[in-house]
């Protein structure tokens, strides 16, 4: 089981799409209880991988992404069985496709029972690597909570690390959804063409050391502050590439400016977050989260209140999915 992220310090763009090699660093909170749950089992008994999310058989580009967490779990193993065709069952208990990391989640649930499942002496770190090839992102949410996936041409150096901080006891997510599909994989791949692209990543550098510090010394403010400003600064490099993705939608405005209201006319602590969709993180403390979710809400949108997440885990044999 592993929980979708939340981006701090948001990555755009790979500067190698099959090893999912980001540009640069990047920095998540990890979302519970929303969350992936995944079995997997190599057999003699099947003809071919076969992979099923939330009940449908995948086929085409989400199975090739699969494939190559599968193939990179592989790798790995010295395990006879893994040349056996795989079974991979995935369940998520959240809605997907709408900016809220489902794919993170995914890939790390899977990225996890592969490495169970293929004997894999493997740490935390070493299996965000299989996680990422199937997203950048899915590697913050195998070692959970907040994480830091650093930049790099190689396993040994592009992997996660936890951030230790603090702010889980407090923080409390507010998400409005806002229904609207979405391909983040067209939008990563254009990135670099995007006349905001170079500026971002000279502005990130920076981002990231004051995002690290500010989770280490738990400053509410530095780190969701931050995290609102860098959602704009996505936004603005999404929007200014060749097809001009623009993700939000009216309910997505309507977020921003209540967040802001609360904050500049009522003294609240609360900053919103967005990701490459409509939908919409309201990060706020405990104290003013049922105010908070009361005026989300107020925009028309359903809301749920999320906490943060641990890293991914093996389950028990009852909580398989086959």
């Amino acid at each position: 089981m592993a929980h979708p992220i939340q981006g701090l310090v948001k990555y755009h763009g790979m500067r190698d799409e099959i090893e999912r090699l980001p540009y640069h660093d990047s920095i998540s909170v990890c979302t519970a209880p929303s969350h992936t749950r995944t079995t997997v089992e190599f057999s003699m008994d099947y003809d071919e991988d076969t992979f099923i999310v939330d009940g449908e058989e995948l086929e085409g580009r989400a199975y090739e992404r699969v494939e190559a967490v599968v193939e990179k779990a592989r790798s790995k193993s010295d395990a006879a069985h893994t040349v056996y065709p795989v079974r991979l069952e995935s369940e998520n208990s959240f809605p997907t496709n709408v900016g809220l990391g489902s794919s993170s989640s995914g890939f790390a649930a899977a990225a996890m029972a592969l490495a169970e499942a293929a004997e894999l002496d493997a740490s935390k770190g070493e299996i965000s690597t299989i996680a990422r090839v199937g997203s950048a992102s899915a590697a913050r949410a195998v070692t959970g909570a907040f994480s830091h996936l650093r930049t790099g041409m190689n396993d040994e150096d592009c992997r996660s690390e936890r951030v230790p901080s603090n702010l889980h006891e407090d923080l409390k997510i507010i998400v409005g959804l806002v229904p609207y599909h979405k391909d983040t994989d067209d939008a990563h791949r254009e990135a670099a063409d995007s006349h905001m692209f170079q500026a971002r990543n000279a502005h990130i550098h920076e981002q990231i050391a004051k995002m690290r510090d500010s989770l280490r010394n738990d400053d509410f403010e530095g780190v969701f502050e931050r995290a609102e400003h860098d959602s704009l600064s996505l936004a603005a490099t999404t929007m200014t590439g060749p097809s001009g993705w623009v993700y939000w939608q009216p309910a997505t405005l309507a977020i921003f400016n209540t967040v802001r209201e609360l904050r500049e006319e009522e003294d609240i602590p609360v900053y919103f977050s967005t990701d490459t969709g409509a939908s919409v993180y309201v990060n706020t403390t405990e104290e003013h989260a049922d105010e908070v979710e009361e005026a989300v809400a107020d925009c028309g949108v359903s809301t749920t209140v999320w906490d943060v997440g641990g890293p991914a885990r093996l389950l028990e044999d009852d909580d398989h999915l086959f």
